[in-house]
């Protein structure tokens, strides 16, 4: 089998955007209508990620998720506003097949192992976002990339693991919606770090970059602007490649 290739989709506020380099998110439309396209178009799977709930000191909308899972095919992620284990229950009750930890992963890591516990450890995820400092480290950052932990993100991405998460999300900030590449050393850096599966995210721009992804160590590959804007004016359109493009990618055609 081929490795997955997983559209992520960003909202705020129930809408559908995209930011780039965690900066200036621009309305894209209806996450509905996107989920849909996807889901027609064969998508390995599904990641959701609410930009607005913990910032907001929210729960997840779980109205909108239970809409969009009814409706789906595809294996579906989410992450926001995860606080409690309880919130990760609800979101299973509603058919997600996997719990998405990110702020909390670093302000309260002892919701890994509840959630693994009561989950497993495959529908357990930690997705890291991470930036390169003045001196060239890379720091980890929660809150939607608006609060520096100082923390190393191979640290975090070990301590996840240990604690129960079966699945590691690595982005590097700065590459968000740039459509220039992943960041391949980072990628590395932290597959070699960890024994489960890296799913790469943050730049992709052609599908050559999964490959290149996934020679860097990644078992996935993920992407949002480049599924979602066409051009270099960056009209609005979802897509998807089809599975002759993807198995050509991977070289399995």
């Amino acid at each position: 089998m081929r490795p997955r290739v997983i559209p992520v989709l960003l909202i705020k506020d129930g809408l559908l955007y995209k930011p780039q380099g965690f900066r200036a998110p621009r309305y894209v439309g209806d996450p509905r209508v996107a989920v849909k396209i996807f889901n027609d178009k064969g998508a390995d799977e599904l990641v959701l990620l609410d930009m607005s709930a913990t910032p907001q000191r929210r729960e997840p909308d779980y109205a909108l998720i239970e809409e969009i899972v009814s409706e789906s095919f595809m294996p579906i992620g989410y992450g926001g506003g995860i606080r409690s284990v309880e919130h990760a229950a609800r979101l299973a009750s509603l058919g997600v097949e996997k719990a998405i930890i990110n702020t909390a992963a670093v302000e309260s890591p002892a919701l890994i192992e509840e959630v693994s516990a009561l989950l497993g450890a495959s529908s357990t995820v930690v997705c890291i976002d991470a930036k390169r400092n003045l001196l060239g480290n890379y720091k980890v950052f929660t809150q939607n990339g608006t609060r520096a932990t100082g923390m190393d993100p191979l640290a975090i991405a070990k301590e996840s693991v240990r604690r129960g998460a079966g699945e590691i999300i690595i982005q590097d900030m700065k590459r968000e919606g740039s459509l220039a590449g992943y960041n391949l050393p980072l990628i590395k850096a932290v597959a070699d770090a960890v024994d489960v599966p890296v799913v790469a995210l943050g730049g992709a721009g052609r599908p050559e970059d999964f490959r290149m992804a996934v020679e860097a160590g990644a078992a996935a590959a993920a992407a949002g602007s480049m599924f979602v804007f066409q051009g270099t004016h960056r009209a609005v359109l979802i897509t998807y490649p089809t599975q002759n493009v993807l198995d050509d990618v991977f070289r399995l055609g």
